[in-house]
């Protein structure tokens, strides 16, 4: 007997009692991106390598080690998409959204790294992001978080701290990389092998290592405090007086850099102490060169992404339910009760287009079909034998506490309306 078949490492089923979760974030999140008048976009899961070479950056841990990149029969090099930015604007400029225009996007849907599996942290995993596009000022800068602590919020989160920097403007950078190579030149045999690797490449990702063996050497580290220009500077003085008047708290992290080549000025992330090393459940940050990187004309642009996997860990740990079951368990018995009992459940589903109605296909005893309406949660079981069709009825029973009446066929709908109020 051959094996049997199993997923790819690190690339899970969702099974249908987890789904319920991850729909409802889904729709908090859709609910809460459309009330600041935010606009859904999809791209496709494969993009020319390339655009990932250019956008994120040829250095990073991602496009070095982490894509799943192949080419196809035409010889093109292709890859499964790791992250939504460089993506979202390809699209952008593609379909000319970016010209004289402002624009609030966002995006959901899978994204592929190829990195070790552990507790919220896949292979294949899932991620929501916001671009905006088109806005210089701090103002958006505030408004992307503030819309984040509202999500929060709505999903009864706890415990998410926020953690801010400023990268300044890709020019006051130059002079802080040369420094920054300089001091971890100067004792490099203290750097593990992937900031060594970074040194001359990236040199600011040295500063986000975990490896605690360097943390004194980090500490020690230039900050980018010293070589900030001005309009950096306010930016970010501006962007922290609106936090602090909105009410949200903050730390400012100096050695906040994301892991993104693109990233300028602002940085944040949202991060949890309940998982462990995967603590950031969403980051983001201003990308204002990215468009004219690729070709396009200076246009500011921020943006952030989070991991949908984490989220609906957080809300497991939380204690966060979501009844799926159905209000109502369709019962017959006979090739004519069925036939009518599933006529009757679209006269349901026509007056209670909400309503959650499971109708039993398959036959079985009167004791197996109750069997199954118990199993299935539901709060009303409705019957319909020979005996009912004959006579016009159907038996109501409800399985909570019960109590079982008949009712005419023609006024079950409100029946069940009125139920269900």
């Amino acid at each position: 007997m051959s094996k049997p078949l199993q997923s790819v490492k690190g690339m899970n089923d969702i099974l249908p009692e987890e789904t319920a979760l991850w729909l409802y974030l889904e729709d908090t999140v859709r609910q809460t991106f459309e009330s600041y008048g935010y606009k859904q976009m999809r791209m496709p899961v494969l993009e020319q390598t390339a655009l990932f070479k250019r956008g994120i950056g040829e250095a990073t841990d991602i496009v070095e080690k982490e894509m799943y990149t192949f080419e196809d029969r035409s010889g093109d090099s292709l890859t499964l998409r790791p992250e939504g930015t460089a993506g979202t604007v390809r699209a952008g400029m593609q379909h000319g959204l970016f010209h004289n225009q402002i624009q609030r996007l966002w995006y959901i849907g899978p994204m592929f790294r190829r990195e070790r599996p552990q507790k919220g942290r896949y292979r294949q995993f899932f991620q929501i992001g916001v671009e905006t596009f088109g806005m210089p000022g701090p103002d958006i800068d505030a408004e992307l978080i503030i819309m984040t602590a509202r999500l929060w919020k709505t999903l009864g989160l706890e415990g998410l701290r926020l953690e801010l920097n400023t990268l300044g403007t890709s020019e006051t950078r130059v002079k802080y990389r040369e420094d920054l190579i300089r001091y971890f030149s100067a004792s490099q045999e203290l750097l593990d092998e992937d900031s060594q690797r970074r040194l001359d490449k990236n040199p600011l990702r040295i500063l986000d290592s975990k490896n605690p063996a360097m943390a004194e050497l980090i500490k020690g580290a230039p900050t980018f405090e010293e070589y900030l220009d001005e309009e950096s500077a306010d930016h970010f003085k501006t962007l922290c007086e609106t936090l602090d008047q909105a009410g949200i708290e903050y730390i400012v992290n100096p050695r906040l850099v994301r892991g993104l080549d693109y990233y300028s000025k602002t940085v944040f992330e949202w991060i949890t102490d309940q998982l462990g090393s995967q603590g950031t459940v969403c980051g983001g940050g201003r990308f204002d060169g990215l468009i004219e990187h690729f070709g396009g004309k200076d246009t500011p642009a921020i943006g952030f992404a989070m991991g949908l996997d984490r989220l609906v860990e957080l809300l497991k740990d939380n204690g966060t339910t979501v009844n799926s079951a159905p209000d109502i368990y369709l019962i017959s018995m006979g090739d004519l009760a069925t036939k009518q009992g599933l006529v009757l459940a679209e006269k349901i589903r026509d007056q209670i287009p909400t309503a959650r109605l499971l109708s039993n296909c398959g036959g079985g005893s009167y004791k197996a079909q109750f069997k199954r309406a118990d199993k299935s949660g539901a709060r009303y079981a409705i019957i319909i034998g020979e005996d009912e069709t004959a006579a016009g009825t159907v038996s109501v029973k409800d399985l909570k506490e019960g109590d079982q009446s008949t009712v005419k066929q023609t006024e079950l709908a409100q029946l069940m309306s009125d139920y269900l109020a």
